[in-house]
């Protein structure tokens, strides 16, 4: 009897294991979709590749954190807590000695249930106390590999593609794109929780071709193929004694605030307040296909003590728009660096890599649990003669052929106070800062303060700070957020950021002024269910046509207000319910509101043991314009983002199946459509399809090992 009685818990045991990690997995899931809903605010668009974001929490996921053994990198690298979490959970570990269960971070400050929650798919707490030693046979042995290889086709005929006659395309060879409509991917990653990593990735987009064959152009000039259009690869290690980073082949560098330098995206203003502040990686692996953003070719962050010194190269050939050639050196004359990494055309081809950019810089450090101060120069040149085209509005702060930056930021915590901020000078131009706090007033309530100043002729090389515009310059800025909790099922996210442009801006002839507003309330009574009511309202100067005077283009207020109710609810442990309704008024001067409205239902289905499982989407929309336009994160595929714009009126459906063939091997199927009501065709150019439906099919294979 005593026998059977273990038998029976061993069996209750493991069922509720496997509950428990189908519960963290779909968190995993919500947590990766709250991050790109964030980020889309901030791009305005759904083209961005986040993998590099996003990739940490997979191998966390898959090794999580024991928070006994985590430094503070590894605790940012989670990038899931803020400064003052990680700041007061050392102390507690320090002064209390190892946790014994993850509960037991109630009693840390800083610490409630729900961001116990939110980190518990990718941390552990045990008893195993000792470091493990980072040794070549332990690497080996623990290391994980997985293998991706990925096919994505849209199933109409676009017009780039469709038959054209030999003297058509003879009188226009841009007519038509040279490759396929198959988009092509591969990736192969070799990691050891964050202390190692070893990788290539492969791409071809759709209108490229997968080839081995050179083109010779009619300059004389020959561009070499080599099968996939983009190649990228890269080796990474951390926390190897003195070296605590080493990046070879494609990395991203990011410090401070990113003024100075910061290479990639990052998160910003959202209705999480404590994203105001960067937590600067320094040097991380790049991942992503996107084919800018990077750096490629070297650098390493040395620690001593409690200071750190990170050097960083990088000789990267560039796309480039050739606007002529100069008649004295016989160099290329370049007018803009083209960053959308298509080549599918002549003429993109001809544009492919013609100009070579370096990057060098340094940043040395002094870094405190509770405290830091970095200092951070860089240099970039362009080897070509770079002449960019000149407007008005952009007359001071345009690239040229040589630039440098340099830099200071700091991070100070006291109890539950962050100060942090950086300044930066360009070294032909103006000055940039911006300076912030954090502060937990109480448990249940937090302010978020940010002052921001880029004069318009600071020159950013690469930089993402905070604010308004793409880049940083030519902007004042003030922020100030609260976060409150004034129950255990009720969290209240609000802010209010006003800017000013003392200059003239794209499509904005006149200084002007404007400001962003966010308030979102959330209702969380019990693990199953979730709801939220989020409320945005973007305000900002802008040209208006209708208005004119004496033909001069007169300055209008330029709005666009946002509301979106999200709800969610686990009916089993199988099925998972989301819906959402979101609608959008755009509006400039006295002009007539553009209304844009999104319906859509989601299911979720994923059972227990059950190698196959599924999510599927029904939604409906009706927009008046593109101004009006609605943005919507899709599930898809293991480290594909799909984010349509909903333009126009019809209906979208899309599945996503997940089949487990065996152990180390899964299979993602998905197929999505859409359907136009209101249009005979879609899209324009060679892009255009010939009806009011639009079709994608995308297959994935993973293998791991």
């Amino acid at each position: 009897m005593k026998r059977l009685n273990y038998i029976v818990c061993f069996c209750c045991s493991l069922i509720s294991i496997h509950s428990i990690g189908q519960e963290l997995e779909e968190k995993k899931a919500d947590i990766i979709e709250q991050r790109v809903d964030f980020l889309l605010d901030i791009n305005e668009g759904g083209e961005a590749d986040f993998t590099t974001l996003f990739e940490q929490l997979e191998i966390f996921y898959n090794r999580p954190i024991n928070l006994n053994q985590a430094k503070k990198i590894d605790l940012e690298d989670l990038g899931l807590l803020n400064s003052i979490q990680i700041n007061a959970l050392l102390r507690h570990i320090e002064k209390n000695g190892k946790l014994i269960t993850l509960e037991e971070l109630q009693s840390v400050e800083g610490f409630d249930v729900e961001s116990i929650r939110l980190i518990q798919p990718f941390v552990k707490v045990n008893g195993d106390l000792d470091q493990a030693k980072l040794s070549f046979r332990n690497i080996l042995n623990e290391g994980s590999s997985s293998l991706f290889i990925r096919y994505t086709r849209v199933l109409e005929e676009q017009e780039g593609y469709s038959s054209i006659s030999d003297e058509d395309l003879a009188a226009n060879q841009n007519a038509r794109y040279l490759g396929s409509q198959d988009k092509l991917f591969t990736r192969y990653r070799f990691n050891y929780s964050n202390n190692l990593s070893l990788g290539f990735t492969a791409e071809k987009d759709a209108g490229e071709r997968f080839t081995f064959e050179d083109d010779n152009f009619d300059s004389g000039e020959v561009n070499k193929n080599n099968g996939f259009d983009f190649y990228s690869g890269h080796i990474f290690l951390q926390g190897f004694g003195v070296v605590k980073q080493l990046a070879i082949g494609d990395f991203q560098a990011q410090f401070g605030q990113g003024l100075t330098f910061w290479s990639g995206l990052a998160f910003g203003r959202t209705p999480s307040i404590f994203t105001l502040k960067r937590n600067a990686p320094k040097l991380r692996a790049y991942t992503s296909v996107q084919e800018d953003l990077f750096l490629r070719g070297g650098g390493i962050t040395l620690q001593h003590k409690d200071v750190e010194l990170t050097l960083f190269y990088s000789s990267k050939e560039a796309d480039a728009n050739i606007s002529g050639t100069d008649t004295l050196t016989n160099e290329a004359i370049i007018s803009s660096i083209s960053e959308d990494g298509f080549h599918r055309t002549k003429n993109e081809i001809e544009d492919e890599n013609v100009v070579l950019q370096e990057f060098m810089g340094a940043n040395v450090s002094y870094e405190k649990r509770n405290f830091s101060i970095g200092l951070t120069g860089v240099y970039n040149r362009i080897d070509a003669s770079f002449q960019p085209r000149i407007s008005t509005y952009n007359q001071f702060s345009q690239l040229d052929n040589q630039n440098a930056n340099v830099g200071a930021d700091f991070s100070y915590l006291f109890k539950n106070v962050n100060l942090f901020g950086e300044v930066s000078k360009s070294i032909d131009g103006g000055i940039g800062h911006t300076v912030g706090a954090l502060i937990v007033l109480d448990p249940r309530l937090s302010l978020a303060i940010q002052n921001r100043r880029f004069e318009k002729n600071f020159i950013p090389i690469q930089s993402n700070a905070i604010g308004e515009s793409s880049t940083n310059t030519n902007e004042n800025g003030t922020f100030i957020g609260l976060e409150a909790k004034p129950s255990k099922t009720i969290t209240i996210s609000a802010f209010a950021d006003r800017f000013s442009f003392d200059w003239l801006r794209f499509q904005t002839d006149a200084p002007s002024n404007g400001h962003r507003l966010l308030a979102q309330i959330t209702y969380k009574p019990s693990r199953k269910m979730e709801t939220y009511f989020r409320y945005r309202q973007r305000s900002r100067g802008r040209n208006d046509n209708s208005i004119s005077d004496e033909g001069l283009t007169s300055l209008s207020q330029e709005s666009l207000s946002n509301y979106r109710l999200n709800f969610s609810y686990q009916i089993t442990k199988e099925i998972q319910l989301k819906s959402r309704v979101e609608y959008t008024q755009y509006n400039i001067g006295n002009g007539q509101n553009e209304d844009g409205l999104l319906i859509y239902q989601d299911i979720r289905f994923k059972k227990l043991s059950f190698p196959l499982s599924l999510t599927l989407r029904y939604a409906l929309f009706d927009t008046d314009s593109y101004n009006s336009r609605i943005y919507a994160y899709e599930n898809d595929v293991l480290y594909a983002f799909s984010i349509p714009a909903f333009n126009g009126r019809g209906t979208r459906f899309y599945i996503t199946t997940k089949y487990r063939i065996k152990r180390g091997v899964d299979l993602w199927v998905r197929f999505a459509q859409t359907y136009y009501t209101d249009r005979a065709t879609i899209g324009t150019g060679r892009e255009e399809i010939d009806g009011n439906t639009r079709s994608e099919v995308k297959a994935q294979l993973r293998f791991k090992f």
